[in-house]
């Protein structure tokens, strides 16, 4: 899928407000409440706006549809999202993906009760299951597409907005079963965690990326690099970048991420 001209007409536009104000909006999916995202990245982004003197400023999301329309617009300097969001960001406005986590890929995991009889997948043939947004990339996008594709499973789809509600709904037994991930799941309270049991994996992908926006100068973009790889020596850090996750920062590339237009996930990503 290339580009549209549209995009790369406004991938090459100059963002004046940031340049005039030395300010650098910094999106972040929002796969927890507010209130988690602000504690994790605020201090990461206070560092790294003392050490190169320049601001970057958390600029959140409500839900997931209101953070997909935000860096379709290309209202974000710099923006944390998921590796088929990365795709979408890159075909539109241009972003490049430029960090990521390298000791893990990315995992998207079903979950049912754990006293559920439900045991396989074709138990769940016609049931109700819970994601938390459409195009969330391994709790939800990969998982339909396999699911559909791979194990002709039918069943109906119902999206509650983030990955703690997933969990809780299926908990509680408001779900026959939900999506998630990996790292979402290993974040939620013992209490919770105990209750539930992973019936399927999916296949793995590159972790989330950090992408940023071309009209960001070069030079502001390699120093946010070399400092964002740098905090992990930080000890004030190191559990800033493990909630995020990013346990090992490197380098990030597009090439990575492009794989994943022949996955079939098109079938199943809803633009809005």
């Amino acid at each position: 899928m290339g580009r549209t001209m549209a995009g790369l007409l406004a991938a090459l536009s100059i963002s004046v407000s940031a340049a005039a104000s030395n300010i650098y909006t910094v999106g972040v999916v929002p796969q927890y409440d507010a209130r988690t995202l602000h504690a994790t990245w605020q201090p990461i982004l206070a560092r790294i706006s003392e050490e190169l003197g320049h601001r970057f400023v958390l600029k959140g999301a409500n839900d997931i549809p209101s953070f997909e329309a935000a860096y379709r617009n290309g209202d974000y300097d710099f923006v944390y999202l998921n590796p088929w969001h990365a795709v979408v960001a890159w075909e539109v406005q241009a972003y490049q993906p430029i960090l990521r986590d390298m000791s893990r890929e990315l995992h998207g995991v079903l979950v049912v009760r754990r006293d559920s009889e439900i045991r396989t997948l074709d138990d769940l043939q016609g049931r109700e299951i819970v994601f938390p947004a459409p195009n969330a990339m391994g709790a939800s996008l990969l998982i339909r597409a396999e699911l559909t594709s791979q194990h002709r499973l039918l069943f109906h789809p119902v999206y509650v907005g983030n990955h703690a509600s997933v969990y809780l709904n299926v908990a509680v037994g408001a779900a026959d079963a939900g999506g998630g991930i990996l790292a979402t799941l290993h974040e939620q309270p013992a209490a919770l965690k105990s209750r539930l049991r992973i019936l399927y994996r999916t296949r793995g992908v590159k972790p989330h990326p950090i992408s940023v926006h071309p009209r960001v100068p070069g030079a502001l973009v390699k120093a946010f690099v070399r400092s964002m790889i740098s905090l992990s020596d930080k000890l004030s850090m190191r559990q800033h970048l493990l909630d995020i996750p990013l346990q090992e920062i490197g380098k990030a590339d597009i090439s990575e991420y492009l794989p994943l237009q022949d996955w079939g996930l098109q079938s199943f990503y809803d633009p809005g």
